[in-house]
């Protein structure tokens, strides 16, 4: 058996000169480790006498105590030399002055939001919400969709994998089931506005796939294209802050609705720049109709008794047509030079009318 005194000594004089607390590992798992220098003298024990075995199985212990004293004393000496040089390098100098003040802004999304439904609770609507996950019955079937329509494809719509019945479930289109789930929970008079979150499969410069919309609905005795027509110019008149802004109604034609009709609003293209309010051109920013009769006949309603009017807009574009905003896209980049140009101090936000209610359907 190697002399206890001389392996001791190299050893020790080993541990002191690591420097680092890997170098130090390496020392432990070389002396102290299932194959090291100390650990396999151990194991020759079994091949002695008795009496040399008992005196050598002794001093090897006290070897092995020796050394991890010695390797715990210079871990600790080595990680307070680590702290101690970490804390140098990572000082702070607590006279330097503190970080300029940023104030937090007020998404346009939300702020737009809050606008809308500030200026149609002055109406006398109220907010109603539903579900981001629709069935195919309250997302198409019930708003009279047919089964070929172009929006109930693939390409077109986020479906989820089929249930224990085999049926599948969409991420909501529109904010439209919402108007179908008011209808069948409650009795006219109705007049409410559903923002929301909508999807649809499109991603471009002025289209995402996750969007903003609000959807409008009316739905009482003689209710009539009039009515219509005076709340829809009312609204873009006071979100566009434009007294004489010019409105026009032209025909279109959407399943759940009968008449149906795009809102155009006045416009100036001059010079490339747009400018709203002025000018001989136009600019549509949202659909419109009188509920289609099949779909209060959906709801349980009859139609010679009652009749109603919808509106649907997105939220991005008309904030986009208001605060000059040229790409969809930087609504979600999460830019906080972005924000600090476009955002808005929460002071800033337009007041709900003391009388809105809210609720889910």
């Amino acid at each position: 058996m190697q002399n206890l005194e001389s392996l001791s000594s190299e050893i020790l004089a080993t541990i002191q000169t690591a420097d680092t607390l890997e170098a130090l590992e390496t020392v432990r798992i070389e002396s102290l480790g299932k194959k090291g220098r100390v650990s396999l003298m151990m194991r020759d024990l079994g091949g002695m006498e008795p009496e040399a075995r008992k005196q050598a199985g002794q001093d090897l212990n006290v070897l092995k105590d020796t050394i991890a004293s010695a390797i715990d004393a210079r871990q600790t000496m080595l990680a307070d030399a680590a702290l101690a040089e970490k804390l140098t390098a990572q000082r702070v100098d607590v006279t330097l002055p503190s970080r300029p003040h940023m104030d937090a802004r007020l998404h346009p999304l939300s702020r737009t939001i809050e606008e809308v439904v500030a200026i149609f609770a002055e109406m006398g609507f109220t907010v109603a919400e539903g579900p981001d996950i629709e069935s195919d019955y309250y997302n198409f079937t019930a708003l009279n969709i047919p089964e070929e329509h172009p929006a109930r494809q693939e390409h077109d719509t986020f479906y989820l994998p089929p249930d224990a019945d085999g049926k599948r479930k969409v991420l909501r289109t529109h904010t439209s089931p919402v108007q179908i789930r008011t209808m069948e929970a409650s009795e006219p008079p109705i007049r409410i506005i559903v923002p929301g979150r909508t999807y649809r499969s499109d991603h471009d410069a002025t289209h995402s796939p996750m969007f903003h919309q609000c959807e409008g609905l009316v739905i009482g005795d003689g209710i009539h294209m009039g009515h219509l027509k005076g709340c829809l110019i009312d609204f873009c008149r006071t979100f566009f802050g434009v007294d004489d802004l010019p409105v026009r109604f032209r025909p279109s034609y959407f399943p759940f609705t009968e008449p149906s009709a795009e809102v155009d609003i006045g416009c100036s293209r001059d010079g490339g720049g747009l400018k709203i309010g002025a000018g001989d051109d136009w600019l549509e920013i949202l659909g419109s109709g009188m509920v289609n009769p099949r779909v209060l006949e959906n709801c349980g309603y009859d139609p010679d008794k009652y009749q109603g009017f919808a509106f649907g807009m997105g939220i991005e574009r008309i904030a986009m047509l208001k605060y000059g905003i040229p790409d969809l896209r930087t609504f979600y980049d999460s830019d906080l030079r972005w924000m600090r140009h476009y955002g808005f101090l929460p002071f800033d936000a337009p007041s709900i009318h003391a009388g809105l209610v809210g609720g889910s359907v």
